[in-house]
């Protein structure tokens, strides 16, 4: 037994950080030492008393957690499943969709992997499918169907308690799954990055509630979840490529000169899909009135990134989220050139908007569906691209165009501060991502570096 009453107990040390001083009780099980810290002497001083107390009384301590036993977690006692369960309950309220379902795919994952067999006569489909809609969606569980829920009810009883995740074989196996697609193929680092940071998550609640003494996955990062932040220039369009694009878009007889204007707006200001989706007309601000090359502004508002609707609270296929990087009800006011004004004002008074309608609809009303402007983009490249162009990286998402506007305004000296207070994310973030896409200022540079030599040779020269 993992136990013993070979404890020694010290007195109370008193430590001081950078910030505030720290007050640390120190102890011994079977010879191994032990430490915790304390922000105030009074929570050090009830600690070590516990400790005292149950050597005056007898009680055994964990060799390996250096605690009375009665303080040993409740690892043996919870499945995994039902913890689960309940960490999807703890956070549902208070994170957004697009977190809900990474939640629930990542709980699917590790919960297959821990799966001690198969449930037998059930595709493995069903099973993923049954614990990503069901089990780990709260808005949804109660209403399992009866073949959803015989599913869950297998995997519940088949799936480890979660003094599982103090085998350190049981860890690396679900790390190692986490990690593979089902077809054998490597998962992207990115992907990987995200289950793990849930899976951490998990973790640290399980710390939290007593479940877990300690977090079972490795700390540091792996050399292999490296991601690339950086955009490759390669992605970016020219100014003939993004006119023969937003063109072929235009003269489209169904729906065109609609997603024309959607596409200009990413185009010409910058902003997110999710963040142009969200645009009403009210927006657009002007300050005056018939000319033809009066700018204006836009006021970003808000953010409507497609979920599904089985992930949101109004139960739409969009979440309805304030702008990344930002308070509630924070706003960013973003420039809007005469091109795009002319094009945002005629789809005004083509649709007859009022100033609280939507600037970009689907077919039928209602927000614009990703499915939809994916589609119309994939076929316009294809149609306006040479096909080795096409065939490239050149635009191939509709986010380039946010990269191709911000691209744009840095290689043409706008302050990078201003290009990230206009793009809604922070300078760090921008030379990040953009630096290896600057281009077109280096003969200013070298002869601003010739200024310089000139001027301190004069000085040596005296």
């Amino acid at each position: 037994m993992d136990t013993t009453f070979e404890v020694r107990v010290w007195q109370i040390e008193r430590g001081s950080g950078h910030h505030r001083e720290s007050y640390g009780v120190r102890w011994a099980v079977a010879g191994k030492r032990h430490r915790k810290s304390f922000q105030t002497f009074a929570l050090a001083d009830g600690f070590r008393a516990e400790l005292v107390t149950a050597t005056h009384v007898g009680e055994p301590f964990n060799v390996s957690t250096g605690l009375p036993e009665r303080f040993a977690p409740r690892a043996s006692s919870v499945a995994w499943y039902d913890f689960a369960v309940q960490f999807v309950d703890a956070q549902w309220p208070r994170v957004s969709a697009n977190h809900r379902k990474n939640t629930a795919r990542t709980l699917m994952i590790v919960t297959t992997a821990l799966m001690d067999r198969d449930p037998p006569g059930v595709p493995s489909r069903r099973v993923r499918t049954a614990l990503t809609e069901w089990a780990f969606n709260a808005g949804r569980r109660d209403g399992a169907p009866e073949d959803a829920a015989a599913v869950l009810g297998w995997v519940r009883r088949h799936t480890p308690t979660m003094d599982a995740w103090t085998d350190p074989l049981v860890v690396q196996d679900v790390l190692l799954v986490l990690g593979t697609l089902l077809d054998g193929r490597r998962a992207a680092a990115s992907s990987v990055k995200r289950y793990r940071r849930v899976l951490n998550l998990v973790m640290r609640y399980a710390i939290d509630r007593g479940v877990l003494a300690f977090n079972p996955l490795p700390k540091g990062r792996s050399r292999a979840l490296r991601t690339a932040d950086a955009i490759d220039r390669r992605r970016l369009l020219n100014p003939q490529q993004a006119a023969a694009l937003l063109d072929w878009i235009r003269d489209r007889p169904r729906g065109g000169r609609r997603l024309h204007a959607f596409y200009a707006t990413l185009y010409y200001t910058g902003v997110r899909p999710e963040e142009a989706v969200a645009l009403r007309a009210a927006d657009l601000v002007v300050s005056g009135s018939g000319n033809p090359n009066q700018w204006a502004e836009i006021v970003v508002h808000a953010a409507e990134p497609e979920i599904g609707r089985t992930w949101t609270d109004s139960g739409t296929c969009h979440d309805q989220r304030h702008l990344k990087g930002r308070a509630e009800g924070e706003t960013r006011i973003v420039p809007c050139p005469p091109c795009l004004v002319r094009i945002l004002r005629a789809r005004i008074q083509e649709a007859c908007m009022l100033p609280g309608d939507r600037f970009f609809v689907g077919e039928h009303g209602g927000a614009l569906a990703g499915s939809v402007y994916r589609r119309t983009w994939n076929h316009a490249r294809i149609e306006t691209l040479p096909p080795h162009v096409c065939a490239s990286s050149t635009g191939r998402r509709v986010y380039d165009l946010r990269h191709t506007r911000l691209t744009t305004w840095l290689n043409n000296g706008i302050p990078p501060a201003q290009v990230a207070e206009w793009a809604g994310t922070s300078v760090a973030t921008l030379f990040a991502a953009y630096a290896q896409c600057i281009s077109g200022q280096e003969q200013e540079l070298r002869q601003r570096l010739d200024e310089m030599q000139d001027t301190s040779a004069a000085y040596l020269t005296v």
